[in-house]
């Protein structure tokens, strides 16, 4: 599982998750990638397993980047615990996704297995997500600077 070395405070606020992507909304490494398209916290281990899906399908060809990764802790109190008593110990680790960012790229592989990698991927994850290609990106950003 994915989860920070050390980090300078062991639990953290819920925060919020309004608002589109800033960053990581642009392929970067590779040709394909999978786009989130609602806000969300995906689990390290729900990162692992669709990296397990890709790396799978393709038989280890090509190469995938990861472009989240899961830095916020997750608390929870044990069941049937009376109210009080502090906040509940770590749980698990989350990447907060938020609608716009580019979760996973994928290269080096031909066109319909990549998509058929991603699309595998994209069941393993509790978000809507769409596959794009990088031009696909390019040409949407493109034709958003025109309007302005």
């Amino acid at each position: 599982m994915l989860m920070p070395k050390r980090v300078k405070h062991r639990k953290q606020f819920r925060g919020s998750m309004k608002g589109k992507a800033l960053r990581g909304n642009k392929i970067t490494n590779g040709e394909y990638g999978i786009v989130a398209l609602e806000p969300a916290w995906i689990k390290s281990n729900q990162i692992e397993a669709a990296r397990i899906a890709m790396t799978r399908y393709v038989k280890r060809n090509g190469k995938v980047w990861i472009k989240i990764f899961p830095d916020k802790p997750v608390t929870a109190k044990p069941a049937e615990t009376r109210m009080g008593s502090g906040k509940g110990s770590l749980e698990y680790w989350v990447a907060v996704v938020k609608p716009g960012r580019v979760m996973f790229e994928i290269a080096g592989v031909p066109e319909e297995t990549a998509k058929e990698a991603l699309r595998l991927a994209t069941h393993k994850l509790p978000v809507k997500c769409k596959i794009v290609s990088k031009a696909d990106l390019e040409a949407e950003e493109g034709g958003n600077s025109s309007e302005a």
